[in-house]
Order: structure tokens, then sequence, then C-alpha cells
């Protein structure tokens, strides 16, 4: 079967075994759909055209086997163009993505982050996740099955849109993120104690590569699965980063990347300050193994039923 996530920065697919629960194939692509979202609150033409052509890459180089489940997040959550925007993928491509709301967007990616920390054979009982999306980032408390996650509408896309310079982003940041510092002080005072710090999609991901010396062309997910990383590592990366020049930046990162990753990096660095933890650990596997995982469990109980 086959996972899409239509993410603000990433057209992402996984061709899933079901028996095995693991990849049997990954597709993804810098598709940069959230640009210019800020100014203009709709996705622009040159965005379209690159998700479709996103999607018949895909096809080409790994298949999208049928069932195909697409999801799509906060661009096009926040689209007032998003009716249109799908209606125009679907016809040049026959995917069909349905939009989710952030609180199943964390659910599916909860589901797919202990899914790997149980093969990882770490703890998984009592932790803090966070997703760092193009458009948003997802807080999330796990405690022995109880959740609480809220999804916030600051992305590495949106704020590297809004603000244009990492010292403006890093001077508006404070004010940014104190929405989540609320959330995260009221799950303390709810009683969620986590003793581990998860961290998934494009931002940690990426560092944790830069650390293991690899780069974009090299990615390898297997590998990042369970790296720990530190404040220290997230300000020497960016330091790295930030003394390339910009076609090494973008072997390294990725084309449409290299003006956004600097930007996660703060953010992320930001949350280890506010859930107050000093390592994170880092997932690869995030919504789009979610989206396959929970489409699994379906067929099955719909053969078992």
């Amino acid at each position: 079967m086959t996972a899409i996530d239509l993410g603000s920065n990433t057209f992402r697919v996984v061709r899933y075994d079901c028996d095995k629960l693991e990849p049997a194939a990954r597709f993804e692509k810098i598709v940069r759909t959230a640009d210019r979202l800020v100014e203009s609150g709709r996705i622009d033409e040159a965005a379209i055209e690159r998700v479709i052509a996103a999607a018949k890459e895909a096809q080409a180089q790994i298949g999208l086997d049928s069932p195909v489940v697409a999801v799509t997040t906060e661009a096009v959550r926040r689209a007032k163009n998003a009716s249109e925007v799908l209606k125009r993928i679907e016809e040049a491509t026959g995917i069909a993505f349905r939009v989710i709301d952030g609180e199943e967007e964390a659910a599916l990616t909860l589901l797919a982050v202990r899914t790997r920390l149980q093969k990882l054979k770490m703890e998984d009982e009592h932790f803090v996740l966070i997703d760092i999306g193009g458009g948003s980032t997802e807080i999330l408390f796990y405690q022995k099955g109880e959740v609480l996650s809220k999804s916030f509408p600051l992305g590495i896309v949106t704020i590297a849109q809004r603000y244009r310079s990492l010292k403006r982003i890093e001077a508006a940041l404070p004010k940014e993120s104190d929405a989540m510092e609320r959330f995260v002080n009221e799950a303390k005072v709810q009683g969620f104690e986590p003793t581990l710090f998860v961290a998934t999609a494009g931002t940690p991901t990426t560092v944790a590569a830069m650390k293991l010396g690899m780069d974009y062309e090299t990615y390898d997910p297997d590998r990042i699965n369970g790296i720990v990383l530190t404040r220290d590592d997230l300000h020497f990366q960016l330091r790295r980063l930030l003394a390339l020049d910009v076609s090494t930046r973008q072997r390294l990162v990725g084309v449409g990347r290299e003006d956004l990753i600097a930007a996660g990096i703060l953010i992320f660095d930001r949350l280890f300050e506010i859930v107050g933890f000093s390592q994170a650990t880092v997932i690869d596997d995030g919504l789009r193994e979610g989206v396959a995982i929970d489409a699994c469990r379906r067929l099955s109980d719909s053969a078992a039923g």
C-alpha cells in the first residue's frame, strides 16, 4: 500500500509492507507548498505544478501501489483556494488528498513514532514529541496511553517568509512561541512528566544527518532513527551551515531547503528550552508512516471482519 503526506514544504511518499510494518520504498521531494502563503493566503500556481510534478516523479521512481492513502496538512488547511488546489492535483495525477486537522496529524505521527521506538526497544511510555513542519509545529505528550497534543501555526516556511532573516526570526521567536510555552506548562500542571524528548520532521532529521556526515543525496533514514541531538549539536551545525556558500548548502540539505533549515534550527532550539530537556532522540518516521500503519490496520480489520 502507498501513503502520501503533502506537507507545507515536502511531498513524501512511502510504499509500505503491511506484514512487516516497514517501508518497502520511499520518495521525497521539496515542493514548497506554503511558498508565499503568508502574503497571499493561497497556494500559488507554481507550487501546484511542483506538487503535480513530484507525484508523477514518485510514480516513475517507486510506483504508487494501490491502495493509495493521501493526506495534506497546514498549508492546505490555511489556503483560501484549498478545494481548487486539491481538484487540480486529482485531475492531473489521480491522487485524492484528504485534508486532516492538527489533532489527527498528531495522532498519526504518534502512531509512527511509537511503532519506531518499540522497534528500537526504546522507552515509549512517557515522552514529549515535537513535529516541526513547514507550516505548523505539533507538540504531543504521551503518558501511559494518555495523550495531550496541540498544533501551532508556526513552521519553518511560514516563519522564514514572515521575518526574512535569521536575526529577525530569533528576535521574534519568544513571542511567536509563547502559546507553545503555555501549553507545555499546562501539560506539566496536569501531571505529564516525560522522561524522553523525541523530535521528528525535516529539521531534526537534517541536523542528525549532518552530524552523521550525510548530505541530502546520501540521507539514510535507517541510520537517523534513534540518533541523539543536543543543543550544542544544533548550534554547531547552524554555524557550519551559515558558513557555506549557497551551492554547498543546497548539496547538504537539499535545493529549496537551504533558506529554511536554519530557521527550523532556531525553532528546534527554542523548543529544547521550552520542554526543558538537554537532549532529543530523533525519529525519521512521521506522518507519512503513521498514515501507512493506520491504513494497514484498517485493511487487516476489514479482511478479518
